[in-house]
């Protein structure tokens, strides 16, 4: 309906003049011109605070799913592509991040390290965040993300309409308090014996009588060769012999060592079980007082408005094909009929314009080499000329030559 998207959405003007502005746009690459029109970010670094109402409703008993696209097409290196869902009171004019909300769902993107969905629920007062690692889709094209919530607890999250993630409320997110907790009462017995090795040495074992723990033994076959008793040092002839003087300075011979074929190591006794080992001391668990069981944990009462809260180091993404129902046959439906009617269009006319801007890069280049070439080519006609005027006999410059030579 073009421009009447105005008419429903509300900018908040909390953030003031660090506040960006969503305009309508199929971007630069699209599957068509008209149905792939979505809101975009405009200018880089900036807050996003956008959000539009709706008749409330409570999910009780019923199938909560929050669908939209997301495109990336400026190739973001930092910024938030989620949605949130608001209660029906919500101060649109003043809107910013820390406004309650109760579900936040979609792409986040900061560097190579951060490149996950985000499923966070509020929850009495709480905002609690999935301990799963769901990762988005970082290309530049349209994604479809699907947040399915049911009534028995249980949860699916869909990208381009095929599942990447499911579970239990309870057991992904921190709703409640455990179910089980260390016992208080319970202490480790005294003689728990932990640091205590699992084997020990046999005390019955003794040491072999042959056993032998040397790992070299003199060659028997070597013996001192006949010249060994050669002086380190020989006499100063100028020097006079003192009296005590001893001729044998190469002192104990002391024959090469061999290895020891007898030799098996050091020796050590044979390893058992330690009977003392009781392995690691587990505390015994109870269960905890404070748990509380609650069936409503995907419950809303008066859900009455989608939005963005998002900061953005480079602008350029497009949201589009929001949709809000009970229904996940229709969202899946409504995903084919939108989304997946025209990415395959889209990944074209991209791919088209990559080619096209290669070709136009290439001629350029080409263009400028050739310039280089010709302007090479001037420049070396007129070194000729210039040494041609030098030389020729009727030259002013010969002329004056002759004359002072």
């Amino acid at each position: 309906d073009g421009d009447k998207w105005e008419d429903r959405w509300v900018h908040s003007t909390f953030k003031g003049a660090e506040a960006g502005k969503f305009k309508l746009t199929a971007g630069k690459f699209y599957g068509d011109a008209e149905k792939d029109k979505g809101i975009q970010t405009s200018t880089d670094a900036r807050f996003y605070h956008a959000s539009a109402k709706f008749e409330s409703f409570s999910n009780e008993g019923k199938t909560l799913v929050l669908q939209f696209t997301v495109k990336h097409e400026q190739s973001i290196d930092c910024g938030g592509g989620y949605i949130k869902l608001f209660p029906k009171d919500t101060d649109q004019k003043k809107l910013h991040g820390d406004s309650l909300y109760y579900v936040m769902f979609g792409p986040d993107i900061c560097g190579p390290a951060t490149k996950k969905v985000h499923v966070i629920f509020g929850y009495k007062g709480k905002n609690l965040l999935t301990k799963k690692d769901i990762r988005c889709k970082d290309d530049e094209f349209s994604h479809l993300y699907t947040l399915i919530v049911n009534p028995d607890n249980t949860y699916e999250v869909k990208i381009d309409n095929e599942k990447v993630e499911s579970g239990s409320l309870e057991d992904d997110w921190d709703f409640l308090a455990p179910k089980k907790i260390n016992d208080p009462e319970a202490k480790k017995p005294s003689d728990w014996d932990f640091l205590a090795p699992k084997k020990i040495n046999d005390p019955e074992a003794k040491k072999p009588s042959d056993w032998d723990d040397r790992k070299k033994i003199d060659d028997p076959e070597d013996s001192k060769p006949e010249d060994w008793e050669k002086p380190e040092h020989i006499p100063d002839p100028d020097a006079e012999k003192p009296e005590d003087w001893d001729d044998e300075v190469d002192g104990e011979w002391e024959p090469p060592m061999i290895d020891n074929p007898e030799y098996k190591g050091e020796w050590k006794p044979k390893q058992i079980d330690n009977p003392a080992y009781k392995g690691e001391w587990v505390h015994p668990q109870i269960d905890n007082p404070d748990y509380e069981a609650d069936d409503n944990l995907y419950r809303y009462t008066d859900v009455g408005a989608v939005g963005f809260d998002l900061w953005q180091v480079k602008s350029g993404t497009i949201f589009d094909n929001i949709l809000v129902t009970d229904d996940a046959d229709y969202a899946k439906k409504v995903g084919e009929e939108t989304w997946g009617a025209t990415k395959d269009a889209e990944k074209k006319m991209k791919s088209d314009q990559d080619e096209q801007e290669k070709k136009e890069r290439e001629a350029a280049e080409a263009e400028k080499k050739a310039k280089e070439e010709e302007e090479k080519k001037d420049d070396g006609e007129e070194e000729d000329e210039e040494e041609g005027a030098v030389s020729g006999p009727n030259s002013s410059c010969f002329t004056m030559m002759d004359v002072v030579f």
